[in-house]
Parts: structure tokens; sequence; C-alpha cells
């Protein structure tokens, strides 16, 4: 167990926020700087400008960044894991909405969307462990 506030937290939640904070971090690094060539490589319609696809990656970073926080200390940022649930039920939600319509831009997009549900599963029973003690 590892304190950083005086209230013990497993290892494996830290971990598990660690993951999820690098996780954020690289893809929205990754799309940052190569955003354009993945989304061409994969035949999608680019937007008009690249800062469509960079705004949306700088947000995806700063997640990451957010998931730092928790990481360093889990229960003095419970704000940002409910944030984070919301976040990722929105992206999870969103791409299985586009995916039973039809709509759903690329495959590409699928996995993502497993992944964040993974993630939301994990932020959620933190929070129930979190409001047990």
């Amino acid at each position: 167990m590892s304190t950083i506030v005086g209230r013990p937290v497993s290892s494996s939640w830290r971990n598990f926020f660690l993951v999820a904070a690098l996780y954020d971090l690289i893809l929205g690094a990754v799309f940052v700087v190569a955003g354009e060539p993945i989304l061409t490589a994969i035949g999608m319609t680019l937007p008009p400008h690249i800062a469509y696809i960079q705004l949306a990656a700088v947000f995806i970073f700063v997640q990451g960044l957010s998931y730092w926080f928790v990481y360093r200390d889990p229960f003095a940022n419970l704000g940002i894991v409910r944030v984070g649930v919301a976040y990722k039920a929105a992206y999870s939600g969103l791409a299985l909405y586009y995916l039973v319509i039809g709509q759903l831009p690329s495959v590409f997009f699928l996995p993502w969307a497993v992944v964040d549900l993974f993630f939301l599963i994990g932020f959620v029973m933190f929070l129930q462990l979190a409001a047990r003690r």
C-alpha cells in the first residue's frame, strides 16, 4: 500500500491510474504530432484544418495529465475520477451510437471505445471503494 496524504491506496489502484494517465497522454501526444498521417492512412477524410485533430488530441492529452494527478493521490482527486467517468462514458457511448446507426467513420475508433469502457468500469469501481471509506 502507498499513502500520499494519509489514506492508504493499494498499489494496484495506483498502477491502474498510472496506466490510464499514460494511455491518454501518449494517445493525445501521438495525435497532436501525427494525427493527420494516421487518419490519412486509415482512409478517413481529413477535416478542413489540422487544428480540428490537434484540438481534440490536446484534450485527450490533458485528460491524461488529470489522471496523473489521480495516480499521485487518488482519494484527493475523486472529482477528476468523476469527470473521467463522464469522459469515458461519452466517448464509448458516442462511438457505440455511431456504430449502431452505421455511421462510425472508421472501425479504427472501436478499440479506443472498448479501452475507454474498461477504464470507465475501473473508475466506477474505484469511486465505489472510495465511498465505502
